[in-house]
């Protein structure tokens, strides 16, 4: 089995910066692609950035694009979001996810393993 533990969120005043952090354990062989996805009160989850095992290929969504970067430490078996500009309405519950196949995808149905979440809240 594979298990992803969220950390970093908090309470950040706009236009403030986070630095979100997954770590894996477990079953962490292998090549596969991670991502980041959001829940907002009330609202669907949705996605936020993806990237490739290499770290040469990643998708975000046009609301973070320019913000948001997200990378990855395959020797440490961690994914990182570094949030910018923060806005309130970037104010979620966050999502690690991983795939069990490489492939940059947004689509959440094609991710097979998700953390717990962490809470991150911008303040106006």
């Amino acid at each position: 089995q594979v298990q992803l533990v969220e950390s970093g969120g908090g309470l950040v005043q706009a236009g403030g910066s986070l630095r979100l952090s997954c770590a894996a354990s477990g079953r962490t062989s292998g090549f596969y692609a991670m991502g980041w996805f959001r829940q907002a009160p009330g609202k669907e989850r949705e996605f936020v950035a993806a990237i490739s095992w290499s770290g040469g290929s990643s998708a975000y969504a046009d609301s973070v694009k320019g913000r948001f970067t997200i990378s990855r430490d395959n020797a440490k078996n961690t994914v990182y979001l570094q949030m910018n500009s923060l806005k309130p309405e970037d104010t979620a519950v966050y999502y690690c996810a991983r795939r069990r196949i490489n492939g940059v995808v947004s689509t959440s149905a094609e991710y097979d393993y998700w953390g717990q979440g962490t809470q991150v809240t911008v303040s106006s």
